[in-house]
């Protein structure tokens, strides 16, 4: 018997790699015939360096999240996905994305874009890809190809 997924989630934070692993997702899920979890963290740490902070940083946030979700959404219904959860969560995304929400959603995979940071902060801060590989206790796929599996120009 083959392996089967039953939830794929994919954390997006509107960059490239995230992009690439949303593709990928959305293929994965369709090949399953799994629900698509489509996950966002809006990362509050970030707000707490504003003097000012009046929460309308954080609304901002949250409302460009929902459209980046909407948008993906319609993406991967337009692809033949019929089971998709939209999730936006606020706080650290290192242990929301590998722990809290596929707990909360009994995700099975768990997959996300190579990391997008430099060597020096990686170096300091290590990048989520990696915290989510060494602490999710489901199978976590890191995406750095496109659906044609090469590197995508700009990486090059």
């Amino acid at each position: 018997m083959l392996q089967q997924y039953t939830k794929i989630m994919v954390a997006v934070d509107g960059s490239s790699e995230a992009e690439l692993a949303f593709k990928k997702a959305v293929n994965v899920a369709n090949r399953n015939d799994a629900e698509l979890v489509l996950a966002h963290v809006i990362d509050t740490r970030a707000f707490q360096t504003v003097s000012s902070f009046d929460g309308m940083l954080a609304e901002q946030a949250t409302e460009m999240a929902k459209q980046t979700l909407n948008d993906y959404e319609t993406f991967a219904k337009d692809q033949g996905c019929k089971k998709i959860t939209q999730v936006i969560e606020y706080g650290s995304p290192k242990p929301i994305i590998a722990k809290e929400i596929p707990g909360d959603h009994h995700v099975d995979l768990i997959m996300l874009g190579a990391t997008g940071l430099n060597a020096v902060e990686r170096l300091f801060i290590g990048s989520v890809s990696e915290y989510v590989i060494r602490n999710a206790s489901c199978d976590v796929l890191v995406v750095r190809t496109d659906l044609e599996n090469k590197m995508p120009k700009d990486a090059e």
